[in-house]
C-alpha cells in the first residue's frame, strides 16, 4: 500500500509530461485528481483485492473525494503549475511506483483510460455508478461497493 501522495506525484509527473509532448492537454485538476484516485483504488480494490492507498473515499457532491488530498489542493484548480512544480521528490514518487509492476499497470491503464477525460466527465460518470449512488453524501464509500462494482470493469491481464 502507498501513500496517497505519491499516487497523486505519480499523476502529477505523467500529467506533466503529457503537456510537455501536447500543448492542447489540460493540466490536472482538484477535482480530476480526486476521480482518478477513486478510479484507481476500485481498480486495486477489484485486480487485487487490495487498496493502493489508505485513505477512504468519501462520496461528496461532486463525486468521490479523497479528503486529505482536497486538504492540501483546497482552492487550487491546477495542480502541476507554478504553485505545485515538479519536485525531484515527486520524479522519485513516480519512479517508486513505476517500478511496482502491479502498481505500474494498474496507474498506466487507469490513465490511459481516465486520464483525458475532463474532470466534469468524470464527475458525471461516477455519479451515474452504483457505489457514490448508494452512499450517502458525506459518508464513506465502502471498499466491498466498490470491489463488487467494479470487478467487472477492471479485470487483470492474469486471468
Amino acid at each position: 500500500m502507498y501513500d496517497v501522495f505519491k499516487v497523486v506525484n505519480w499523476l502529477r509527473v505523467r500529467n506533466n509530461a503529457d503537456m510537455r509532448q501536447n500543448p492542447n492537454i489540460e493540466e490536472l485538476s482538484q477535482m480530476k485528481v480526486m476521480k482518478l484516485l477513486y478510479y484507481i483504488q476500485a481498480a486495486s480494490l477489484s485486480i487485487s483485492g487490495k487498496r493502493m492507498f489508505d485513505n477512504d473515499i468519501v462520496a461528496w457532491k461532486y463525486g468521490p473525494v479523497v479528503e486529505a488530498v482536497h486538504r492540501k489542493y483546497s482552492g487550487c484548480r491546477g495542480i502541476v503549475n507554478s504553485n505545485y512544480p515538479i519536485t525531484p521528490q515527486d520524479l522519485e514518487d513516480y519512479k517508486e511506483l513505476q517500478a511496482d509492476e502491479q502498481a505500474s499497470s494498474i496507474l498506466n491503464s487507469i490513465y490511459d483510460v481516465y486520464g483525458y477525460s475532463s474532470a466534469y466527465d468524470l464527475m458525471r460518470q461516477t455519479h451515474s455508478e452504483k457505489p457514490w449512488q448508494q452512499t450517502p453524501h458525506n459518508r464513506v464509500i465502502k471498499d466491498k461497493y466498490i470491489k463488487d462494482f467494479y470487478s467487472g470493469v477492471f479485470i487483470s491481464d492474469e486471468n
